[in-house]
C-alpha cells in the first residue's frame, strides 16, 4: 500500500524494532475506514502479533465497523505513545505509529483463539485469569466478532 514520504524526515523512525516496540507498548490503535468515499474512524483496544504482523480487535457482530469493512477491507491504523505536553514550549513530546493494511474477519474458531488469547497477553497484566472467568467454553468465542488486521507497512514518527 503506498504512502507518502514523511515531510519531517528527521522527525521519522528509522528502525523498525522502535516502530514494533510502540506497537507493543501501545493499547489503543484508532482506525481509519472508507466506504463510497464516506469516512470512518474509531478507537479499539487492540493485540498484536509480531509474528503474523497483524493486530487483533474485537467488536460486536453488527454494526458501523463491519459495513464499512464489507464494502472495503483496505484500513490504516494510528498508535500513539503520548510522552506529555511539555509546559513552557507549546509542544508536544510523543512517538507515533501508522499502520496500512486490510482487515478480515476471523471465522476460523482456532484463530479466534489465538486472537482472543494475543488480545489478552497484550492488554491484560493476569490474562489466565480473565480466559478461565470470561472464555469457559468454544460458545463463548461467538460472543463477539474478531477483526485481524493484516499490516502491509507501518511507518512511526516522533516529536517534541
Amino acid at each position: 500500500m503506498p504512502h507518502h514520504p514523511m515531510m519531517k524526515r528527521e522527525r521519522e523512525i528509522v528502525d523498525q524494532a522502535a516502530v514494533e516496540s510502540i506497537v507493543r507498548g501501545g493499547k489503543f490503535a484508532v482506525l481509519a475506514l472508507c466506504r463510497s468515499n464516506e469516512p470512518y474512524v474509531v478507537t479499539l483496544s487492540y493485540g498484536y502479533d509480531d509474528r503474523k504482523k497483524a493486530l487483533y480487535f474485537h467488536t460486536a457482530h453488527k454494526g458501523l465497523k463491519l459495513e464499512f469493512l464489507s464494502a472495503n477491507p483496505a484500513a490504516c491504523a494510528t498508535v500513539i505513545e503520548d510522552q506529555g505536553y511539555v509546559l513552557g514550549e507549546c509542544a508536544h513530546a510523543y512517538r507515533s505509529v501508522v499502520l496500512y493494511g486490510t482487515v478480515v474477519e476471523v471465522k476460523d474458531l482456532a484463530e479466534k483463539k489465538h486472537g482472543l488469547d494475543v488480545m489478552l497477553r497484550h492488554l491484560e497484566d493476569d490474562p489466565e485469569t480473565v480466559k478461565k472467568r470470561s472464555l469457559k467454553d468454544d460458545a463463548a468465542y461467538d460472543r463477539a466478532a474478531i477483526l485481524r488486521f493484516d499490516i502491509a507497512d507501518m511507518t512511526g514518527k516522533e516529536g517534541r
